[in-house]
């Protein structure tokens, strides 16, 4: 008993401590400091939440800029043991692990690289037009993938290409705290940018 009691007092400390207090401690200092962040970096239009800054959306339509590819994935609705292609799940962030020599990969490789021809873009083809991120869902795409879009945009919108140029240079992001990452552009923001613009 001598030896049962300061072990369950511990318990009960350190599971208030460590299961309670610090988590809302935590949850209030970013309620506080970053409440968009801590919230999910939601976007919101006439109250109504249309994505987010961390999470890419699957954009096709030509008037828009589009994200890199996805290899997110669900479970099927007719068979649970499997899983089918579902592009930016955010329930399911994953990279798609296939290896140089997967022919799942070639075939996806081969479909975007058409769809690219089709699309009317000559350009050499950015990396990210092809690749899928790590999590499968970065909302962001290289200032170079952004700029090969600009013509077809342009033309979809019957808009002189340099407008559409402007929008785009503007949400360009630059490295965080000049030092992290890479250059880059919010897909969703710009694209809210190009319905703002009209055409």
């Amino acid at each position: 008993m001598s030896h049962l009691r300061p072990a369950l007092v511990l318990l009960v400390l350190f599971t208030a401590l460590t299961g309670l207090a610090y988590p809302y401690a935590v949850t209030a200092i970013g309620q506080a400091a970053f409440p968009t962040e801590a919230n999910g970096s939601l976007v919101t239009e006439n109250g109504r939440v249309i994505g987010s800054d961390l999470i890419g959306q699957n954009f096709t339509s030509a008037r828009y800029l589009w994200p890199r590819p996805s290899a997110t994935s669900a479970a099927d609705s007719q068979d649970p043991s499997k899983t089918i292609d579902a592009p930016y799940n955010a329930a399911a962030s994953t990279g798609s692990n296939l290896g140089p020599t997967s022919q799942k990969l070639a075939e996806r490789l081969k479909e975007a690289i058409e769809a690219w021809r089709s699309a009317g873009l000559s350009t050499p083809i950015p990396g990210d037009a092809l690749t899928t991120s790590a999590s499968g869902l970065d909302p962001h795409i290289s200032p170079v993938y952004a700029e090969a879009q600009v013509a077809r945009i342009a033309a979809a919108r019957n808009v002189p290409p340099a407008k559409v140029r402007q929008v785009v240079e503007s949400f360009i992001e630059g490295r965080t705290f000049e030092l992290f990452g890479e250059p880059r552009v919010n897909v969703l923001r710009v694209n809210r940018a190009l319905d703002r613009m009209g055409s």
